[in-house]
């Protein structure tokens, strides 16, 4: 059978993206349970933001991996019901809560970074290399240009004139 995605080319680029990330992450999940990791990898980038940077405000982690609140409050509330994150509420503002690592979840971010993380890294770096061209460096252009307006623009300057 035809794959539509496919044959509509750049028209379901985003659902194409989409296709590849939910493939990419199911094969990863996998990885990630052969080691013990059992963490969706869609939640792997909050774990580590909160190492690399410590406690944050859900503003700060949105804007920090460039998501969405709603989603980012989402991914924490389900790490936080997993034990793996822990909040508290801001004294001088009890709207904002900040995330930090728990326990568990330090331990669990220790233990994918050596046991995993260096390993799907060096896999996946070692197969763009074949695809020709530098994949991040392209995929950075392309996310810069839907950020600055630029795609936006470029369509609306296509945009059919109303005789």
């Amino acid at each position: 059978m035809e794959d539509v995605l496919r044959s509509l080319g750049y028209l379901t680029l985003g659902s194409r993206l989409r296709r590849i990330g939910e493939r990419l992450q199911a094969t990863t999940y996998d990885y990630l349970a052969t080691a013990g990791i059992e963490v969706p990898p869609a939640q792997l980038p909050l774990l580590a933001a909160l190492d690399r940077h410590g406690p944050l405000t859900v503003g700060e982690l949105a804007a920090a991996l460039r998501l969405t609140q709603p989603g980012v409050t989402r991914m924490a509330d389900k790490l936080q019901q997993a034990g793996l994150v822990k909040t508290r509420r801001e004294a001088g503002d009890q709207r904002l809560r900040r995330l930090a690592l728990s326990t568990t979840g330090k331990r669990l971010v220790e233990q994918a970074a050596q046991a995993a993380w260096p390993t799907i890294e060096h896999t996946l770096a070692r197969h763009c290399a074949t695809l020709g061209g530098d994949l991040l460096a392209q995929l950075t252009a392309f996310e810069d240009a839907l950020c600055d307006g630029t795609i936006r623009q470029r369509l609306a300057d296509a945009a059919p004139t109303e005789p």
